[in-house]
């Protein structure tokens, strides 16, 4: 159930949009002002404001850009401007929508399901980032980066082809692998791959984890060749 704070001034307007709206699942909190909206966001949590542009006191402009200072909690200007001016002024202090009165309620309701759309995805994204590596045996494989890392932090730069290997083997390990799976799996866009080139290109990924191993002998050991099968990736994996 998203939590909506919606500050208007004008009380049958919050009243209104208080009921429409929580006849879509909403949970909305109405405030008067920025004095009353600062005590909302004090003492609760919101997934969206809904922001009247003329307010008394501070405009919603101001209060707008003052928040988004301090907070990317998605925000949605309410005027009865409806000038181009207006709308670019409060998208450029951080509004994330802007919708002009008179509108349609329904309207309103497509716009703020929109922006809480666009926050989840950003929101989902930015946990992605986060946690945008993979680690395995005291080594670390950075995706967005395209580098391995070892464990005493050095860095081996690893081609495109290597890089496309190793990930293949950590979405897959401790399990044997053909030939096939892995060219097919590892093959990029427009790479013409022949199928002695995995063995050469596992033969290259060994000599990347020995240069960043104290010990000789690791790369052979999590990368196995199974005689007659293929290749297995003898490693703990977490994401």
């Amino acid at each position: 159930m998203p939590a909506i704070l919606l500050v208007d001034d004008d009380a049958q307007i919050r009243d209104l949009l208080s009921e429409y709206l929580s006849g879509f699942g909403m949970a909305v909190t109405t405030v008067a002002g920025g004095v009353q909206m600062a005590e909302a966001l004090k003492s609760g949590s919101f997934d969206l404001i809904i922001l009247d542009l003329m307010l008394p006191g501070e405009d919603g402009l101001a209060l707008c850009r003052n928040l988004r200072a301090k907070s990317s909690i998605p925000i949605l200007m309410l005027t009865a401007r409806g000038e181009t001016t207006d709308r670019i002024v409060g998208l450029e202090v951080g509004a994330d929508d802007y919708i002009s009165k008179p509108f349609e309620p329904r309207e309103l309701v497509a716009r703020i399901q929109s922006v809480l759309r666009r926050a989840q995805g950003a929101m989902d994204h930015a946990h992605r980032a986060a946690s945008d590596s993979v680690t395995f045996e005291g080594w670390t494989l950075q995706l967005g980066m395209r580098q391995l890392v070892s464990a005493t932090g050095t860095v081996i730069p690893l081609s495109n082809a290597e890089f496309r290997l190793l990930n293949v083997f950590l979405e897959h390990p401790n399990r044997v692998l053909t030939r096939e799976f892995l060219l097919e799996e590892a093959r990029g866009r427009n790479v013409d791959l022949f199928d002695r080139s995995i063995d050469i290109l596992v033969s290259r990924l060994r000599q990347k984890l020995n240069e960043g191993s104290q010990n000789e002998d690791t790369a052979s050991s999590l990368v196995k060749t199974v005689r007659g099968e293929g290749y297995m990736f003898d490693a703990t994996v977490k994401r």
